[in-house]
């Protein structure tokens, strides 16, 4: 048996899969296929839940197209919600989610499960838990070369790395170029997503997204947080503003103690049962 649920949030597909559903462990190799576009299910990447940990808390787990694991996904944690609501695996509209980036508060904000807020827990531009190489600091306007060109730059984490690109225009073939020498730069021990931000007005920014393990993306939670946090630490936006993306619109509160509240729609796709032919490639691949 192989179930799975496929949802959207603005562009950003995930497919889920419930361990209680599943035939066989997840693998590295199990991921990219069924993350592929051509050969398995399609996906941005795979939302592995819910589990149960001692404590009763609900777990998930996340999983990039590539095969490595996520953090977290502002996104993910949000279609996540609407399957947990959807299919009755939670009573409440207010509950706990567990990420290996940190536990989550979410809400489902409308009972059909199309609306969800995320409290996604507090920003921090410390290199030591980012992390970014280099001696303990907050990383903010730094100095990076990519193909020979330098450009200012700030990281920051919400329980996965960020590095934020303040520019004057952005679009997705800025993304396309530099988000890969990014991600894989040094500067990064661990990898990183990356946001080109375009400061609209107080209220407003535009981002274009490279996502680690991913690559271009239509949308972010996690990337719309990060880009909110980094542009309201510089002074250049309100603690609420509009992130617009390619793929819609998600809005995003930054306090004064930068902890991030996110809140923006989901759709749901499809679902069904993968075919007895698929699950035995997967099986294959270990």
């Amino acid at each position: 048996m192989c179930r799975f649920y496929k949802y959207h949030a603005l562009g950003n597909d995930y497919v889920v899969l419930n361990p209680a559903e599943m035939a066989l462990p997840l693998t590295p190799a199990r991921v990219q296929r069924i993350c592929h576009r051509h050969f398995g299910l399609g996906s941005d990447g795979i939302l592995y839940g819910p589990f149960r940990d001692d404590d009763g808390a609900l777990r998930l787990r996340i999983f990039n197209p590539d095969g490595s694991e996520a953090e977290k996904s502002g996104n993910g944690l949000r279609i996540f919600a609407r399957y947990l609501w959807e299919q009755h695996l939670v009573g409440e509209l207010s509950f706990r989610l567990r990420t290996a980036g940190g536990e989550v508060a979410v809400r489902v904000e409308r009972p059909d499960g199309s609306d969800i807020s995320v409290e996604m827990g507090r920003l921090t531009f410390r290199s030591e838990v980012i992390p970014v190489a280099g001696p303990p600091r907050e990383v903010l306007q730094e100095r990076i070369v990519l193909a020979g060109e330098t450009h200012l730059f700030s990281a920051v984490s919400i329980g996965n790395p960020h590095a934020v690109f303040v520019v004057d225009r952005v679009d997705a073939d800025l993304a396309r170029r530099l988000g890969p020498l990014v991600e894989r730069h040094p500067f990064f021990p661990q990898r990183t997503n990356v946001q080109f931000v375009q400061v609209v007005d107080r209220r407003h920014i535009h981002i274009e997204i490279w996502e680690r393990g991913a690559g271009y993306t239509l949308a972010s939670g996690s990337s719309s947080c990060a880009a909110a946090g980094v542009a309201f630490r510089l002074g250049l936006c309100a603690e609420d503003v509009v992130v617009q993306m390619p793929g819609g619109e998600l809005s995003v509160s930054v306090r004064p103690d930068f902890s991030v509240r996110q809140r923006g729609p989901v759709e749901s796709v499809a679902r069904g049962e993968c075919t007895a032919s698929f699950q035995k490639s997967l099986a294959v691949l270990g």
